[in-house]
């Protein structure tokens, strides 16, 4: 039988090969001032209502740049840290910190003090920029730490003076989102930014393809968080493959509005990496213009935001798609030059699919990736060319297979573990030299997804299980190891196990189960131990007490066995539904 090997045919209007235009680049700062060169007076970004242009984020970034290389002790290739939600403040960040010859590592706002503790020591950050709505975290175990420079900035700090002065005061004082804190050697944002105002500041940049300028943080197979390192190729390298997808919308190849440039709503985090690569990489490369949204999840000041504005492409995920979709005033919103929806980081449900394409009348592109691919794997075509059910095509330059247990490939149409080679594959994991091989096929050719994939002839993709026991609550990675090491620590707990079980709203959720001796232990009282320990959606959403858990006659938990019983429940209450 034919091997599932593919990196073939594609949808039309898609080229194979992007190892012409990987030679544009070099490094990612040269497409971040290529941008800046090209399209200086287009709108780049807009927050809350405020919309700055490619000149005003050349200028902001440039400052931030010379503050870092001329007021802090930083040198080229540190690690700084970004903590903040969607606001201006992240491209200016992120852009003046690479072009400053930074490396930079994207943390989760919704860190826990101990996953922040381990990310900033693990990276070996020496500055950190975050919101002020964290600062007290970071008060608390900046001492346990290398960080030399903390930047704090408020949630409205680019917004101009009147506008700013109003939100940034109902967040600190009337909606109390600004624990108090004391950070005396800090500095604000807007002071650096004043400090590097004008200033010039030496290209120092990582400019290697190979350099690694990023550190992603992901759980991998370990629960144990580990950097993913992204260089310059990776992170050009599927910027570009993107692009190319992208350019299937129309006749001409192009995602644009009647003047040239696109709109697109940025719902997703940018310390995400599918959102860095589109909204920070891909269509800033191409001039076109992202909507930040800070708070997805209040929907209804989502739409506020977004409604002043004809969208051509819209960015998100299916929890997404569905709180939108229930709300009255999102059918109020013009669609009618929406060319494309992207949808990645978690499964695409169908009837979410079908009820979107009845609505805006534009069907939903779902994509697969991971962080250490940059994340984009493969992703599906778009203007009507969508298969539903799969994650499309590999993106160009791209090449799969799937393989057994023995490390053999199957079969065309057979299930096995999906594999990728390609450009946009990391160099390895920071640091972490056996992580790093065994992420690997023996040959060190292959990257090994840990997903149970099959492809057919046509090279779709669809994902049928995971080899990895992780969790996707709403699109974020969960780690049953990680939160089974939190609750072991618990003095009551003698055992205890992790799984996820289907959830109507996040698609997964947590369940955890336990074994104690102590009668008097609840539900209750684990969540509220467990309340600073871990990041909201990690906590488990179900808690069942167990006399035993089943094990291995070496006495590994069988994680597989508890989700095989779970799936027996549902299926008997739906039966007798």
């Amino acid at each position: 039988m034919e091997a599932s090997f593919w990196d073939g045919k594609r949808a039309p209007g898609v080229s194979d090969s992007i190892s012409t235009e990987l030679e544009q680049y070099s490094s990612v700062v040269e497409v971040i001032e290529k941008a800046f060169k090209d399209y200086a007076d287009r709108p780049a970004f807009t927050s809350i209502g405020y919309t700055v242009t490619y000149r005003e984020i050349d200028e902001l970034s440039a400052a931030f740049a010379s503050y870092l290389q001329n007021h802090t002790n930083l040198k080229a290739g540190d690690t700084i840290a970004v903590q903040m939600p969607n606001t201006l403040q992240y491209p200016i960040v992120m852009y003046g910190a690479l072009r400053a010859g930074m490396r930079v590592t994207n943390t989760n706002p919704l860190y826990t003090e101990r996953e922040m503790l381990h990310q900033f020591n693990d990276s070996g950050a020496k500055a950190l920029v975050c919101m002020d709505v964290f600062a007290k975290s970071v008060q608390n175990i900046k001492d346990q730490t290398g960080l030399e420079t903390v930047i704090v900035t408020s949630l409205a700090d680019m917004l101009p003076t009147v506008k700013r002065t109003l939100i940034n005061f109902v967040m600190k004082n009337v909606k109390k989102m600004v624990p108090a804190y004391s950070l005396p050697d800090a500095i604000r944002l807007r002071k650096a930014l004043s400090l590097g105002k004008g200033k010039p500041f030496k290209p120092a940049h990582m400019a290697n393809p190979n350099d690694t300028i990023i550190l992603q943080y992901t759980g991998g197979t370990t629960g144990v968080a580990k950097g993913a390192e992204l260089t310059n190729r990776n992170l050009v390298a599927n910027m570009l493959q993107s692009k190319n997808m992208l350019h299937q919308v129309n006749a001409k190849g192009e995602l644009l509005k009647g003047d040239g440039q696109a709109i697109a709503v940025a719902p997703l985090p940018l310390y995400h990496i599918y959102a860095f690569t589109v909204h920070l990489m891909a269509l800033f490369e191409q001039g076109d213009h992202s909507v930040l949204i800070a708070n997805p999840r209040d929907t209804e000041t989502f739409i506020k935001f977004i409604m002043p504005f004809k969208l051509n492409a819209f960015i998100g995920l299916n929890t997404l798609f569905v709180s939108l979709m229930a709300s009255p005033n999102f059918r109020k919103l013009d669609f009618s030059d929406l060319k494309i929806t992207l949808s990645g980081g978690t499964a695409l449900m169908d009837d979410t699919a079908k009820r979107w394409k009845e609505l805006t009348g534009t069907g939903i592109s779902e994509a697969y990736g991971l962080t250490e691919c940059s994340p984009a794997v493969t992703m599906n075509p778009a203007g009507g060319l969508e298969r539903m059910g799969t994650v499309g095509q590999a993106v160009p330059g791209t090449a799969l297979k799937c393989i057994d247990d023995q490390g053999n490939e199957v079969a065309v149409g057979e299930r096995g573990e999906l594999c990728v080679k390609g450009p946009q594959v990391m160099k390895g994991y920071w640091k972490r030299p056996d992580a790093s091989k065994d992420a690997f096929t023996e040959d060190g050719e292959w990257f090994r997804t840990g997903d149970v994939a099959i492809i057919d002839e046509d090279g779709f993709v669809s994902i049928v299980d995971r080899i990895k026991d992780m969790i996707l609550v709403s699109g974020f990675n969960v780690f049953p190891n990680e939160i089974e090491a939190v609750v072991a620590e618990h003095p009551d707990v003698e055992n205890c196990a992790v799984i996820g079980v289907p959830d109507d709203k996040s698609g997964e959720a947590v369940k955890l189960f336990i074994v104690t001796d102590n009668a008097n232990l609840k539900a209750e009282d684990m969540k509220a131990y467990l309340k600073d320990k871990l990041t909201g959606y990690k906590m488990p959403r179900h808690i069942e007490f167990r006399d035993e858990l089943p094990m291995t006659p070496v006495g590994k938990i069988l994680r597989r066995e508890l989700k095989d019983e779970e799936e027996a429940k549902r299926a008997k209450t739906a039966s007798a539904a």
